[in-house]
């Protein structure tokens, strides 16, 4: 009778033993897969995000060469208009995160600075020039570059970087909607990201 009994006993731990090494393998299973799944949803969110911006401006331009020891000058002007593109980029393939699958913790420690890109359409009226002091394409580059440098400080003055960051923010939002879905909690500045509105506060 008590060697049954040690046998059923025995039966019995067995099937425990295997049962909580198999429940151990599919926990470790999950865990590593909830990883992956999280760190190759940090890399597909690593893609260009864009605010574009557009702008209209109207210079003049004017040059005066002398000659004949300055007795004369010989002008060129001309009436310029410009449509620019501005966009804000983020390249988020750099973002830096922590995923860390022991407390379930993906942490974004750091994001890329953005980008600013300006591309003007450059149009001239009026163009006017002299014989001895005509238009050459070392002018046509200064003119770009001046035209450039004056949207690029008018855009850094205006709202387009922060709208940018905002939006970025708001991005990242997909990256606390998968860390809720799977029982992980996300991290942002040493904060812990409980909403979604939480993210987009923390770029206002």
């Amino acid at each position: 009778m008590k060697s049954s009994l040690f046998k059923i006993l025995l039966v019995v731990l067995v099937m425990a033993g295997v049962f909580f090494l198999f429940q151990r393998s599919e926990e470790r299973e999950e865990l590593e897969a909830n990883s992956a799944l999280i760190q190759q949803q940090v890399e597909q969110v690593g893609k260009l995000i864009v605010t574009e911006g557009n702008y209209a401006k109207i210079f003049s331009y004017r040059n005066s060469q002398g000659l004949f020891y300055n007795l004369l000058s010989s002008d060129k002007k001309a009436l310029i208009l410009v449509n620019a593109k501005a966009t804000v980029e983020y390249d988020l393939r750099k973002i830096s995160t922590e995923v860390d699958p022991k407390t379930k913790t993906l942490r974004i420690k750091n994001l890329p600075d953005p980008v600013l890109n300006i591309y003007p359409d450059i149009e001239y009226y009026d163009v006017t020039q002299g014989y001895f002091n005509p238009f050459s394409a070392q002018d046509y580059n200064k003119i770009k570059q001046s035209v450039t440098a004056q949207i690029r400080a008018q855009v850094e003055k205006s709202d387009l970087m922060k709208n940018s960051q905002q939006r970025l923010l708001e991005e990242l939002t997909r990256l606390y909607i998968l860390t809720q879905s799977l029982g992980w909690t996300l991290v942002y500045e040493e904060q812990v990201i409980e909403n979604e509105g939480e993210l987009e506060r923390l770029g206002k």
